[in-house]
């Protein structure tokens, strides 16, 4: 083991050997000679009026290239930017060794425009004399985003331009490189009117003496789309004009192209009443005496489309006035032409109940003293008119003819008919009799309470008085403790003989039945 180790090392020595005496003899060599760097470029030419011209560099020799523009610092890209026109630029290309290259390269200027031709073809439409309604439409062609100028300094996206008098014009259009074109347009003038004739035919209807409803109706030919004016007024679409009094008046007639035709109108006058007569024909229905329910029906003939005035007022269109009272009245009629009638009429008041003759019937409901309220009632019932209402003691007057709730007393009742006749009746209303339960009461308590502290004969030392019926009713529990439920001799300032059997069935049959005045 020992002996192969130690050759193996002799071997390695002999080879360590051999190659440092190589070496020693060997002879150097330069990488920039035995690989050069060449340095390639690429230019864009700057565009006119800007600084927008591009060199790029590209190496080839080495690695780690890094590049240099007119001695400036070295930069890792091969690009230059924003460069002027009009210069050489000298660039350098180092390698990671330090082997350079140089090259020149001239910036010039690059013109879009070289080479390129801008066409305007234009159409035109001619001004009419006097106005600015002209137009010229451009379209150019021979490159691509056109903007248009009519005065060479404000440019458009529309080709169109309006409102052109007669005239020379210069059309430029400019591509969106900035090339240009033009054209020279000439808008001429012409009269659209030349050798058109308007005619105008009117109609008229002459006014009404002293009014303005008149009118004149043109109708104009020879040309389309017309307007009419009245006087040099304001134009309208229609050709009648209205409320017109007498007089001259010019019509002129306008197309759509500005064209007139003229014509002369004279309205002259008219009375539409002349040979006519309004007759009035007059219906009365008199009024009663003291008040205004007469009436005037009028009949006019002689024309048409009546109005009716009563004393000169506002006119109607019914012929009929009513609500009148006693008097003499006018009655005018006035026919759409305003020709006018009249007639006079005389109401005189009557007297509708001379010969009217009521008769009242009366059913009376006697009152029952002592009662919650009064129950006394008249019904009343009337003949000889109609419509009538009823009135009791000279109230206000109703439709029903039955008074009720009413205490015994003499009552005067009043029937008026539609035409305010009345006929007045006395109706007495008296008190109904008691009941034979009360009566009895009445009288047991009458002969049986004679002596003091009785509440009798004006005594009331508790505050009421047996005289009175309506205490009776009133206080009847007041009776039934002290006759019946006790006795009378319970009262020692009143020593009485007791009550009999009889006489306490006598007040409780009246106190079961109800202790009223009625019962």
């Amino acid at each position: 083991m020992k002996k192969i180790l130690v050759l193996s090392l002799m071997m390695s020595g002999v080879v360590l050997f051999s190659l440092l005496h190589s070496c020693r003899h060997e002879i150097p060599t330069d990488p920039c000679t035995s690989d050069p760097i060449l340095i390639s470029t690429q230019k864009t030419d700057a565009s006119p009026n800007l600084n927008n011209g591009i060199i790029r560099a590209t190496a080839t020799g080495g690695s780690g290239f890094r590049y240099s523009l007119n001695g400036n610092a070295f930069q890792d890209s091969g690009s230059f930017y924003n460069l002027p026109p009009y210069l050489d630029y000298t660039i350098v290309v180092k390698n990671s060794w330090g082997c350079t290259d140089t090259a020149h390269v001239p910036i010039g200027l690059n013109d879009p425009c070289a080479g390129v031709t801008i066409t305007v073809a234009t159409t035109k439409t001619d001004a009419t004399v006097g106005q600015t309604n002209g137009a010229i439409t451009a379209t150019a062609s021979g490159a691509t985003g056109f903007t248009y100028s009519i005065d060479g300094v404000n440019y458009q996206a529309s080709g169109s331009f309006t409102g052109l008098a007669s005239g020379n014009y210069t059309i430029t259009a400019k591509s969106s490189a900035g090339c240009t074109g033009s054209a020279q347009v000439t808008v001429g003038s012409f009269n659209p009117c030349a050798g058109v004739t308007i005619t105008v035919a009117t109609t008229q209807v002459n006014p009404t003496t002293g009014q303005s409803n008149g009118s004149i109706t043109a109708t104009a030919s020879g040309s389309t789309g017309f307007t009419y004016s009245l006087n040099g007024g304001a134009y309208q679409a229609s050709g009648t004009f209205t409320g017109l009094a007498t007089g001259n008046y010019t019509v002129t007639a306008k197309n759509s192209n500005g064209c007139t035709g003229v014509a002369q109108v004279a309205l002259g006058s008219t009375n539409p009443c002349s040979g006519v007569t309004i007759t009035v024909a007059l219906a009365k229905t008199d009024p009663s005496t003291g008040q205004s329910n007469g009436s005037i029906t009028a009949t006019a003939s002689g024309g048409s489309g009546y109005t009716y005035s009563l004393n000169n007022g506002t006119y109607q269109a019914s012929n009929v006035f009513s609500g009148l009272a006693a008097g003499t009245y006018t009655v005018t009629a006035k026919t759409s032409a305003g020709c006018l009638g009249t007639n006079t009429i005389t109401l005189t008041a009557t007297n509708p109940c001379s010969s009217t003759n009521i008769v009242l019937a009366t059913t009376v409901v006697g009152n029952t003293p002592c009662a919650a309220s009064n129950t006394g009632s008249i019904t009343v019932n009337a003949s000889g008119s109609t419509g009538f209402t009823y009135s009791l003691n000279g109230g206000a007057y109703q439709a029903g003819n039955v008074f009720t709730g009413l205490a015994a007393n003499t009552f005067n009742v009043t029937a008026k008919d539609l035409n305010g006749c009345t006929k007045t009746v006395a109706v007495v209303v008296a008190n109904v009799a008691s009941g034979p339960l009360f009566a009895a009461v009445r009288t047991l308590i009458t002969n049986r309470c004679g002596g003091s502290g009785c509440h009798m004969n004006g005594g009331s030392p508790k505050g009421y008085n047996f005289d009175a019926d309506c205490s009776i009713v009133t206080y009847w529990s007041q009776i039934n403790k002290t006759a019946v439920t006790y006795t009378m001799t319970r009262m020692p300032i009143n020593p009485q003989p007791l009550l009999t059997t009889a006489e306490k069935a006598t007040i409780t049959a009246w106190i079961n039945a109800g202790h009223l005045y009625s019962n």
